[in-house]
């Protein structure tokens, strides 16, 4: 388990889904994972989080009047100068979607994608820092890009948020960076070179792992209500993992770690 006051600067610090039946996903993620949906925000638009031990863990909303949306969960990283990055952002070949802007004192934030459109948000914390737990059931685990333009996307998030990395794996078959904390080293987000397998017209994204006891059982639990199952469960030296979706055809992994 990890437990965080404050995500290092460029670090995933938070999480929400944009699904299209909000109804489904609250009773489907409370089941899958334990969660407690809480009661949706009127002053924002509907926006509701989940908790987990009375814990934030993740946010959620849908339509957002005439945009549809489009069943997706969505990292943000953390950020000292939201304003800052967001111009970094379009600077270096991205797109802003929504420009920085304060969620009341909690912090403030901005949508944006990356030059190969994979959608992601900048979070600048005040009160609100984001998750402060990682790697325990039902909590967030990795989070991974998965790109086609690999050098690219490691040249652009470097010049926005200043990316600490290791090289993990550089062959023909795989090519694999961590984003580490400066402080201490230790992994907070991975990027891998997909160019060779990603289906051709699907949509180069960011990834969330969702921890579990037992792959197989959260996989069994997926189908029990509604979602279905992409890849998996297999074995890797990272944990045991699987690819599922959930009834509205939300993408996300389940990754039990090795050793649990």
């Amino acid at each position: 388990m990890t437990i965080r006051n404050l995500a290092p600067a460029g670090a995933p610090c938070w999480v929400d889904l944009w699904t299209s039946d909000v109804a489904a996903a609250r009773q489907f993620y409370d089941e899958l994972f334990g969660w407690q949906a809480q009661e949706p925000s009127p002053e924002f638009g509907g926006y509701f989080m989940f908790h987990r031990g009375g814990v934030p863990v993740a946010g959620a909303m849908g339509d957002m009047g005439d945009m549809r949306a489009d069943n997706t969960w969505k990292v943000y990283l953390a950020t000292s100068d939201v304003t800052a990055a967001t111009a970094a952002v379009a600077a270096n070949g991205g797109q802003v979607m929504m420009p920085a802007y304060p969620v009341a004192d909690l912090g403030s934030q901005s949508v944006l994608l990356d030059p190969e459109g994979a959608t992601f948000g900048a979070w600048q914390a005040e009160t609100f820092p984001g998750f402060t737990v990682l790697d325990e059931p039902g909590a967030p685990g990795w989070f991974e890009l998965q790109t086609r333009s690999y050098d690219r996307a490691l040249s652009f998030y470097g010049s926005v948020f200043g990316w600490d990395t290791d090289m993990v794996f550089d062959t023909e078959e795989m090519r694999y960076t961590t984003v580490v904390d400066p402080a201490d080293r230790t992994p907070v987000a991975g990027i891998i070179d997909a160019a060779n397998w990603l289906p051709e017209g699907s949509q180069e994204q960011w990834t969330i792992y969702w921890g579990t006891n037992d792959t197989e059982a959260s996989v069994a639990d997926v189908v029990r209500l509604g979602g279905t199952v992409v890849d998996g469960p297999v074995d890797t030296p990272y944990g045991r993992i699987a690819t599922v979706t959930d009834p509205m055809g939300t993408l996300f992994r389940l990754r039990t770690p090795p050793g649990a």
